[in-house]
């Protein structure tokens, strides 16, 4: 992966990056309240496993690898949850939807960006907000009084036109 060479197209691109991040946190919190996956119990998706998932992003450069990473853990248990409506397929979803698409607008909004480099920083985001709110979620929120945030819904699409 290369780095942005002019200064000036790095730090729009920076800039672009930020200003993605409410998104990226909000799609991975709606994933991590809506999906299918294991809450409780001995197969309970742990911080460690989010974290695991968290280092794999920040230590390659490949989206594919990352992808690899979580059919991998799919594989192994059943913590990611499995199916369609599975965390897995979701977070896999985004990365190939969501993430690209975002990344391919703040490509043509400055040419010259690196494409994989911008898709590669919004999947490390938008994984390390998941480690964060699984946390959160993992620790605070079972308890109903000390939840702090109410559940993020799904997006419902309209098609009324």
């Amino acid at each position: 992966m290369t780095q942005i060479l002019d200064p000036k197209v790095a730090l729009k691109v920076q800039k672009a990056i930020r200003q993605a991040e409410d998104d990226l946190v909000i799609a991975i919190e709606t994933a991590l309240d809506n999906c299918e996956y294991s809450k409780s119990g001995d197969k309970k998706l742990e911080e460690s496993q989010f974290n695991n998932l968290l280092r794999v992003a920040d230590t390659t450069d490949s989206p594919e690898v990352i992808k690899n990473f979580i059919c991998y853990q799919v594989g192994r248990d059943e913590k990611w949850g499995r199916g369609k409506k599975s965390l897995a397929a979701k977070i896999i979803q985004d990365i190939d939807i969501s993430l690209k698409i975002r990344a391919n607008e703040i490509v043509t909004d400055n040419p010259g960006a690196d494409l994989k480099y911008i898709w590669i920083q919004l999947i490390r985001r938008y994984i390390g907000y998941g480690s964060r709110y699984l946390l959160y979620l993992n620790k605070v929120k079972k308890e109903q009084n000390l939840s702090v945030v109410e559940p993020r819904k799904p997006e419902v699409i309209r098609d009324d036109k």
